[in-house]
């Protein structure tokens, strides 16, 4: 639980950013080179390849050199940490939902 407790953490911290997010958004349509993504950010090289580590480190992209090109590519998989987080939210807070509306409608049956 505590392993999944900190892959959580690190891709929220990971998508906290807007410009992480833009780059997430731009993998969803296919590997591309670090330059090709930075030319899209209005900020330097090096800032923008903190944010490449940030990525990185989290496990949501992988990036591979060939020659003097390094290339990103998206983990699909790591988002799924996201979508099974998302889930049980979405359970808890349906089932809480169920009861309150149980609960609203026992009452106003129960009225004379």
């Amino acid at each position: 639980m505590a392993q999944y407790s900190a892959a959580l953490d690190d891709v929220f911290v990971a998508l906290a950013d807007p410009t992480r997010r833009g780059v997430i958004r731009r993998l969803g349509r296919g590997p591309t080179s670090v330059g090709d993504l930075a030319r899209e950010f209005p900020m330097t090289l090096p800032s923008f390849m903190k944010h490449v580590r940030t990525l990185e480190s989290s496990g949501l992209i992988s990036t591979l050199k060939a020659g003097r090109v390094r290339t990103c590519v998206l983990n699909r998989e790591r988002l799924a940490v996201l979508d099974d987080w998302l889930a049980e939210q979405r359970r808890v807070w349906e089932d809480r939902t169920d009861r309150l509306e149980s609960l609203v409608t026992s009452t106003e049956e129960n009225r004379p």
